[in-house]
């Protein structure tokens, strides 16, 4: 892993894995997506409990994608590794759509089911942080002229929102909340019925895959973005 931190090394292996990574999570995304529209309706949700096989993989990858932003963050700001930089910018964009779209799937989940679009519930409010720090993540990088310190000032922001992401875990277990438990990813085993299983699970990995692949595209881009500007600072100097 730590020899993949050598950008040409990363460059080469990372090649041929992309198209695979593509290929793959088109594919799981698609027989998921068959299987979500062939399982039995729910019997207290009806057709609505659908949303799930959007909703649950937005969520749990969205969490996963800023659990990648933040460590990268900290091995670019202790480490100075422009790849671990590179990573965390890739990681931002791609995890705060995710987020959205959770927090849009589930205002839509949430209208039959409790009644109302919103609550201040404290999932529902800790996902909401976790979007606002993708959010001022991307605009700090944005709003600081000098790469270096831009990169510096957003990795102490990501590594500060790591602190959420256990709030956003567990705050169904330290507080009454209108949203369910974890049901997929808990200590027992999965309380999923079996029929929703399977396309659950091919949207969950699906999105997974198809994260990783948007995720290694970007940062493949950002090493030649700035391949290219090291080329154009060394010919100004030879100007």
């Amino acid at each position: 892993m730590f020899g993949l931190a050598n950008p040409d090394r990363f460059m080469r292996f990372t090649g041929p894995l992309v198209p695979v990574l593509w290929a793959v999570a088109i594919g799981l995304l698609l027989w998921g997506t068959a299987l979500s529209f062939s399982v039995p309706e729910d019997y207290q949700q009806g057709d609505t409990v659908r949303i799930m096989f959007i909703h649950v993989p937005a969520a749990i990858v969205g969490l996963g994608a800023y659990l990648a932003l933040g460590v990268s963050s900290f091995f670019a700001l202790v480490f100075r590794h422009p790849l671990a930089d590179a990573a965390a910018r890739a990681a931002a964009l791609p995890g705060a759509a995710l987020t959205a779209l959770a927090l849009f799937t589930g205002s839509l989940w949430g209208k039959p089911m409790w009644g109302t679009w919103w609550v201040w519930d404290a999932r529902l409010t800790s996902v909401l942080v976790l979007f606002l720090f993708y959010i001022g993540y991307m605009a700090l990088r944005s709003s600081i002229d000098d790469e270096q310190r831009a990169s510096k000032a957003a990795a102490v922001l990501g590594m500060v929102g790591l602190i959420n992401l256990p709030i956003v875990k567990f705050s169904v277990d330290w507080w009454n909340t209108l949203h369910q438990p974890a049901s997929l990813i808990r200590s027992g085993g999965t309380s999923v019925d079996p029929a929703y299983l399977p396309a659950l699970l091919a949207m969950v990995f699906g999105y997974g895959l198809f994260f990783g692949a948007i995720w290694l595209t970007s940062i493949r881009s950002e090493v030649r973005r700035r391949r290219v500007l090291s080329l154009k600072a060394r010919a100004a100097q030879y100007a």
